[in-house]
């Protein structure tokens, strides 16, 4: 039985969805028992977003390798996300018996095969391990036991146990295979306290892994009491719970919150602050008070329910769950310092599939509103927003993530028939050149100017400020002044755009700029949540000069947050505009008599493979490949009918790119029905999403240029005409 596959849908497709919790007392070899808290994460790369939130809280991961198949796309990427979380990492080697059963490998083989995969890990991790000795002691003896119980050669087997010292019962022997090879090994290679003895001795205790846990995750100061108190757990300290997970009650009309006290209790009948993403001391409005109804420890398929909670507990709380979206802090009422959140979760992929919902009978759109609202709950990457075309969207990072969450939206959370349209992918936009001129935009009132450049730049985020001029110092060659110039990143403080301050004091009144400076970033963040054609990645725009008006009655926001939208709009489209798509990374796991047509069916969907590679140990290849999100869907159905279902795909996003042609050429011609060209997909990618958002083919300029800009456009274009003749 599947224990902690807890939904219907788990149990049938036989694959985790959701990340589940379950506490248990292990006994390690010297009898000495030990709570250990554990989460159950899927294993498909489409829900790597539940793993994302099962490491927020953990002292560390425990890698499930399967010994036939190695090390794939999703155990990479748990082994960097792993690292990314600073939590040590120890690998369990699972399944094998398939090294056996399924490969026939000998015990020599399949030592190297093992010592392989181990070797992968390890290069992954930059740690050293070794496995002398095993085939002697591990594989010969397994190899016996499971060669003579499955050939049920009675007085084979009691011979070969009789070497080990293990003598069974005749009732014994009359079990199936199953039963009686689970039963051999374990009186052959004792209990599992090994596992205990592994986790004890490489994974720190929640006080001991304290201090390094909450150095990564806290965003407030250092030298606090409340940052003292999480370091030392302590019970008597201010409380402090990270919330990383929203489960459904079993009718899911409302939701429990599942997360780790830090510091301090939590007990039933308490109030407390619960603080959202949005949250900081000077800005309070994310922020709401409620009362703590009932507590439990989560078991997978039942609550033990507590009434108070210690540092270091995994802890399910009802009560609290309104205004929690995705993550959340909590603490005490009242508190004597400033209280900071623990940081939003940091995923490693992106959700760039979507989906148009709609219900079948309009009169019911009010319960599907509410079901997309507990979908974004319930999901930690889904994303559910309403277009401008007023269609509902739904965004997963790929067509299984999505299939979940429809069934999930038609059956639990809004109980409504729904219609779904075809899905698609999210595009985003850049620049590949900087803007062919200075781009400027005068307030209404006329009083105050700014002038904007653009340029193309590839963005890291970091957002400790005082490591960021080093930062981009280091890794992207700026000067220290520049990087120190940094105002504001876009759309917000994680977004993949940055605006600059490139002004010179001898031409700019600091001090006048300076004061306006909170409104100049709410017009460019506004901009920046909507490019004139799709979304913008990796830009930089700088300020080169500004007139700002003396008089601040002149200068109040309504006046400069509209100017800076439209002059980083202007700048943006002057900077050769272009279109950007989103491209998975694919690993196919296939014979080597398939590969010519694996070949065959990515070119066919503008995919391009980076390698073929016999996987060791096993007569399989393992293809590796780009494929544009766009191609995606169906590709897994393709694959497996061109293969005789013989090739299993694995695919995560893993880069933005180009897309070839000008989205902006208006004598590109598209006709329907037909395929266009390589050089046009820009353009009918472009005009394609805005038809679906219910906007105008084509961009008007009229929109973001400004009379004086447009005459300085022209007067612009026509010297470049001159200086062409």
């Amino acid at each position: 039985m599947r224990y902690r596959d807890t939904r219907i849908d788990e149990q049938e497709r036989r694959i985790s969805i959701k990340a589940i919790p379950i506490s248990l007392v292990l006994e390690d070899s010297n009898s000495k028992s030990y709570l250990c808290n554990i989460m159950d994460t899927p294993g498909h790369v489409n829900f790597s977003d539940e793993m994302t939130a099962a490491l927020r809280l953990a002292d560390g991961a425990v890698l499930i390798v399967d010994a036939a198949e190695g090390v794939m796309v999703n155990t990479e990427r748990a082994i960097r996300h792993a690292i990314q979380e600073r939590l040590p990492i120890v690998v369990v080697i699972n399944k094998v018996d398939g090294l056996i059963t399924e490969l026939k490998l000998p015990p020599k083989d399949a030592y190297h095969k093992l010592r392989h995969t181990l070797e992968i890990i390890n290069n992954h991790i930059s740690a050293a391990s070794s496995v002398a000795g095993g085939v002697q002691f591990v594989l010969e003896p397994l190899y016996k036991i499971y060669s003579q119980v499955i050939g049920e050669h009675k007085k084979s087997v009691e011979s070969t146990l009789a070497e080990l010292g293990v003598t069974l019962s005749n009732a014994a022997y009359k079990l199936n295979v199953r039963p009686l090879l689970r039963l051999a090994c374990s009186l052959v290679f004792g209990s599992a306290s090994g596992f205990t003895d592994m986790l004890v001795q490489h994974i720190p205790s929640a006080k001991a892994a304290a201090s390094k846990k909450v150095e990564h995750i806290y965003t407030g100061p250092s030298d606090s009491m409340i940052y003292r108190s999480m370091e030392l757990c302590d019970p008597s300290g201010p409380l402090m719970l990270n919330v990383t997970k929203l489960y459904a009650k079993s009718d899911c009309s409302v939701f429990y919150a599942f997360g780790r006290v830090y510091s301090g209790e939590i007990q039933t009948g308490q109030t407390l602050r619960v603080l959202g993403e949005g949250y900081s001391p000077d800005d309070e409005e994310d922020m709401t008070v409620k009362e703590v109804t009932k507590l439990w420890i989560y078991q997978a398929r039942y609550r033990i329910p507590i009434a108070k909670a210690y540092p270091g507990t995994w802890v399910l709380i009802e009560g609290v769950d309104t205004s929690i979206v995705k993550t959340t802090t909590m603490c005490n009422a009242s508190s004597d310092e400033d209280v900071y959140i623990f940081r939003p979760l940091q995923f490693n992929t992106l959700p760039v599939v979507k989906t148009a919902t709609e219900p079948l009978n309009p009169s019911e759109l009010p319960k599907m509103v509410e079901g997309l609202r507990k979908i974004n709950k319930i999901y930690p990457l889904a994303i559910t927003k309403v277009e401008e075309s007023g269609e509902h969207t739904v965004l997963g990072t790929g067509e299984l993530y999505l299939d979940s969450i429809m069934k999930d939206l038609r059956e639990l959370y809004s109980e409504v028939e729904v219609k779904v349209a075809d899905p698609v992918v999210s595009f985003c936009e850049t620049v590949v050149e900087s803007s062919s001129m200075r781009c400027f935009a005068e307030t209404p009132n006329k009083k105050n100017k700014s002038n904007v450049l653009v340029k193309n730049e590839i963005v890291s985020i970091d957002w400790k400020k005082k490591e960021l001029g080093v930062f981009f110092q280091k890794k992207y060659d700026w000067d220290l002044l520049a990087a120190r110039s940094i105002w504001a990143f876009g759309p917000d403080k994680q977004g993949p755009n940055i605006l600059l301050d490139d002004t010179l004091s001898s031409e700019v009144d600091k001090n006048l700029l300076n004061s306006v400076k909170d409104a100049i970033v709410q017009g460019f963040q506004w901009g920046a949540r909507e490019w004139p054609l799709c979304d913008a990645r990796n830009v930089k725009f700088k300020i080169v000069d500004a007139i700002i008006a003396p008089e601040p009655l002149h200068r109040g926001s309504g006046q400069i947050i509209p100017t800076a939208w439209r002059v980083a709009y202007s700048s943006f489209l002057v900077a050769t505009p272009r279109l950007m798509e989103p491209v998975y990374y694919v690993e196919i796991e296939t014979p080597i008599d398939c590969v010519s047509v694996i070949y065959t069916v990515l070119s066919r969907r503008h995919g391009h493979v980076t390698a073929d590679v016999p996987q060791p140990g096993t007569p399989c290849y393992i293809v590796k490949a780009f494929l544009p999100v766009i191609e995606s869907f169906g590709f897994e159905t393709d694959l497996r009918y061109h293969t005789q279902g013989q090739a299993f795909c694995l695919s995560v996003f893993d880069h933005w790119a180009i897309v070839p042609g000008d989205p902006l050429d208006k004598s590109i011609v598209l006709r329907p029905l037909e395929p266009a060209p390589i050089q046009h997909l820009a353009r009918e990618f472009m005009v394609k999403t805005r038809r679906r958002k219910g906007m105008s083919e084509d961009v008007s300029i009229n929109k973001f240029f400004d009379e004086a800009m447009m005459v300085e456009l022209v007067q612009h274009a026509a010297d470049q005409h001159q200086v062409m003749l």
